[in-house]
């Protein structure tokens, strides 16, 4: 087993990881597909420290990671790692939708917009199934204390 802090290590970085790669993937066959007007990858400041867009999401994903790591345990119990993974792609959204939105202004939900709701929730979708396969990948690679060496028996 991991220590916890190693554990949430990882999670940032597969939320991190996952908003960049799989999410970034997700928006760029969107925009090949002429459903997105740009890339979703974006160097663009955002207020209030300049930081790029791509880089602040990234942050944001990162804490959603966390949040993944601490309860992963129970949500692979009740519904298997990657099923449990996918659902959990939908707190963030609900967090973008009921609390990040509001706060900027938008309204709840930016208004739903009928042709945003689906992309928002596919981009949230693919954000759960990369921090699970990120972070499931991440643990199988970590050298295991409690694993038993290896004996040669001769006769």
């Amino acid at each position: 087993m991991s220590s916890p802090s190693t554990r949430l290590l990882l999670g940032f970085a597969a939320g991190f990881l996952s908003h960049v790669i799989f999410q970034g993937a997700f928006g760029a066959l969107l925009y090949a597909a002429d459903v997105l007007p740009g890339l979703s990858w974006s160097l663009k400041p955002v207020p209030p420290f300049g930081v790029p867009l791509t880089l602040s999401l990234g942050f944001w994903a990162g804490l959603w990671g966390i949040a993944y790591t601490l309860l992963e345990p129970r949500i692979t119990a009740r519904l298997g790692r990657l099923a449990g993974g996918v659902l959990f792609g939908i707190a963030p959204l609900l967090g973008h939708w009921f609390v990040a939105l509001p706060l900027k202004g938008a309204g709840i939900g930016g208004g739903f917009l009928a042709g945003a709701v689906p992309v928002h929730i596919g981009f949230h979708l693919v954000f759960g199934f990369g921090t699970t396969v990120l972070f499931g990948a991440a643990l199988a690679l970590l050298p295991r204390a409690s694993r038993p060496a290896l004996r040669v028996v001769r006769n």
